[in-house]
């Protein structure tokens, strides 16, 4: 497990722990730093994996990728080639790697169908950080090819849930909603101001969700092409943000700042080849909200919440 401290990955090893797999492994960032190419072989060769999710990425809101795009190009691009191309020196059987939904084009045809890839320009706010991601999906087309291993690779959706990054400038736009009404509620702040103007519409999948349909991906598909994992469904960030109000119990009025980037107008993704394999998600948004809040509000304080 690449990743294995993060939202996605903390997620999946539950997941594999729950479904009764004993031998999972995979150190945090602090224990190995997959930057650093001889730490990442070394580990590999001592651990000699089965099979690997590789979840490890340097991820952030739309402020991060557009103020940072350095660091989401590079970390992710030298994250991937260290870990595939050890997964590839020691001939790993079978490997899952997780993209982003941000690879496809800005004003891809809705819902997104993962035939769009390399259709059109990117977003320009996350640019770097997709284009990571596509060389990641082409690195393991590439093993697919040359070598004949059944490696595959996955799209999901914007995520949320358990263990997420509440960083008031660096996190995505759910997580840093529910920040932004809590401390408002606990403040007595009478209004909230968001970026931008809360029309682009996105979907958002409960990460617990994810990791199901990781693992059921592993059993179930082999093919060249990436696979979308999402719900089908979306909103509006205006929508949201009166979702994340509720559930806080926030009051005051919601504004929004159109002076501020909306990213891509719209991000929904075409699902059905997903669904096709029998799966879909459990979790409904508001119910996996209620959960996420509760978990914010129990771990404030708790040194759980990355800053």
């Amino acid at each position: 497990m690449a990743g294995s401290r993060g939202l996605v990955g903390s997620a999946v090893w539950r997941e594999l722990v729950r479904e009764g797999f004993t031998d999972v492994v995979g150190p945090g960032s602090a224990e190995l730093d997959l930057r650093e190419r001889r730490a990442v072989f070394d580990w590999f060769a001592a651990e000699r994996p089965d099979a690997v999710v590789l979840a490890a990425a340097r991820v952030g809101g739309i402020r991060a990728n557009a103020t940072r795009p350095v660091e989401f190009l590079s970390d992710n691009l030298r994250i991937q080639v260290n870990v595939l191309d050890a997964a590839l020196e020691h001939r790993v059987e079978r490997l899952l790697f997780l993209g982003s939904s941000c690879i496809y084009p800005k004003f891809a045809e809705q819902p997104i169908r993962e035939e769009a890839l390399l259709t059109g320009p990117l977003e320009p706010t996350n640019d770097a950080y997709a284009i990571a991601k596509i060389a990641g999906i082409m690195h393991v087309q590439a093993a697919r090819r040359q070598y004949g291993l059944p490696w595959i690779s996955a799209m999901p959706t914007n995520l949320y849930g358990t263990g997420d990054n509440f960083h008031p400038e660096h996190s995505h736009v759910l997580p840093s909603l529910v920040r932004r009404f809590h401390e408002a509620k606990e403040s007595g702040a009478r209004r909230v101001v968001n970026w931008g103007s809360g029309t682009p519409r996105r979907e958002f999948l409960h990460v617990d969700d994810l990791a199901r349909a990781c693992l059921h991906v592993l059993e179930h598909y082999d093919a060249d092409e990436p696979v979308n994992i999402g719900t089908g469904t979306d909103l509006t960030i205006r929508e949201l943000a009166e979702l994340v109000a509720e559930v806080v119990g926030y009051q005051g009025r919601v504004e929004w700042d159109p002076s501020q980037p909306d990213g891509t107008p719209r991000k929904l993704l075409d699902v059905s080849r997903l669904t096709a394999l029998g799966w879909a998600p459990r979790i409904g948004l508001r119910e996996g909200l209620a959960q996420t809040y509760a978990w914010y509000v129990e771990n404030l304080g708790s040194g759980a919440l990355r800053r």
